[in-house]
């Protein structure tokens, strides 16, 4: 094998690889990056068996070929090399010989034969969408997936494709996000659930305005974005029956400014982060929103004007939660629907209903 491309071409490519390629690992060979190159293209390939990405650039081939570099140490090599023209040669002992300027380093390969083959997945069910609102999407609910063992389920997203669009829903049982997006086409109406952390580099890498086509077949899923294509096994088993959590016989509607709310909540908190909840109380009443926080080295109390309708409540809930779902919101104003002290409050945009967040409060004191 014998190639001459961009450095920086190769590095990045290198460096969108790597994020699929396993640190941790019993098995050396899922360390490694497989280079294949053939035509006028070098495709680079790395798997944790769970997720696959493949990148291909541009690159004068001279000897077609494959093999394994050590993906952690070749990409480390790579980022000194950003402003080099590089050749690679596969040499008689396995070692590729990375050429540049007057200057040479050599990498032990592994066997090609043992990197596991990648999944094929047939392009006969996708949808397509427009990358941007895909990324807003995942962005949307991916922070309430639950990190724990004990529900694997919920590791990861939930997502709901038919007609009328795409839903995506994410809880860990004290929170859950449930987004909306509108889809260009699809070949049918499907649901699947997708790994949290496949799901984060798909986000990472959906960087512009076009579309993308998203196949799914025998509980895989493929994203294809032209030169790069995410692979991405699917997590088996029921959901939680959403649904059945939502709630919509509210007693108080509060409309306020997102920012406002934001600031106010992270300035109550700094006293309760050594609380188990990071508890903060709601205090409603004739519009106007008091948060307070307590603790032994002191307390913060904010006075916020609402729009309000119905009862007057107070309430607590765990301040990383309103947190979380806040930094997750775009619009500029928010409604907040509570039924009572006990029961879950819902968040939504003030104008539509393109996503919602429902948290469960924590008990006062």
């Amino acid at each position: 094998m014998l190639f001459r491309c961009d450095g920086l071409d190769l590095s990045e490519a290198v460096n969108k690889v790597l994020k699929a390629v396993s640190s941790k690992t019993i098995s050396p060979i899922l360390e490694g990056i497989k280079i294949s190159a053939y035509g006028d293209s070098v495709v680079l390939s790395g798997t944790d068996l769970e997720l696959s990405i493949t990148k291909t650039i541009k690159a004068e081939v001279i000897d077609e070929g494959q093999t394994v570099v050590p993906g952690k140490l070749f990409g480390e090599y790579l980022r000194k090399l950003t402003t080099e023209q590089i050749s690679l040669e596969l040499n008689e002992r396995n070692q590729l010989r990375i050429s540049y300027s007057d200057s040479e380093g050599f990498i032990q390969c592994m066997d090609v034969l043992e990197f596991p083959e990648l999944k094929n997945v047939d392009k006969v069910e996708y949808f397509e969408v427009n990358r941007a609102d895909l990324k807003s999407l995942i962005n949307n609910v991916i922070f309430a997936v639950a990190v724990d063992d004990s529900r694997p389920i919920l590791k990861g997203v939930l997502f709901e494709i038919n007609e009328n669009g795409m839903r995506a829903v994410a809880l860990d049982g004290f929170r859950m996000a449930m987004a909306n997006k509108k889809i260009i086409s699809t070949t049918s109406n499907f649901s699947f659930i997708v790994p949290a952390r496949s799901l984060s580099e798909i986000s990472r890498m959906l960087d512009s305005d076009e579309t993308v086509k998203i196949y799914v077949h025998s509980n895989n899923l493929m994203v294809d974005m032209n030169d790069t294509i995410i692979t991405t096994r699917l997590l088996e088993g029921q959901f939680i029956n959403y649904r059945q959590i939502l709630n919509s016989n509210f007693n108080t509607t509060v409309n306020i400014k997102k920012s406002q709310l934001e600031d106010a909540i992270d300035r109550a908190s700094l006293l309760s982060k050594g609380d188990k909840n990071s508890r903060v109380k709601f205090d409603i009443t004739e519009n106007s929103l008091v948060l307070t926080s307590d603790s032994e080295i002191g307390n913060v109390k904010e006075n916020i004007t609402v729009s309000m309708k119905g009862a007057d409540i107070t309430i607590a809930f765990n301040s990383k939660y309103f947190t979380d779902c806040l930094r997750a919101t775009e619009d500029e104003y928010i409604k907040i629907n509570f039924s009572n002290a006990i029961s879950h409050c819902i968040v939504t945009p003030s104008e539509n209903e393109d996503y919602l967040f429902l948290i469960l409060p924590v008990r006062m004191v």
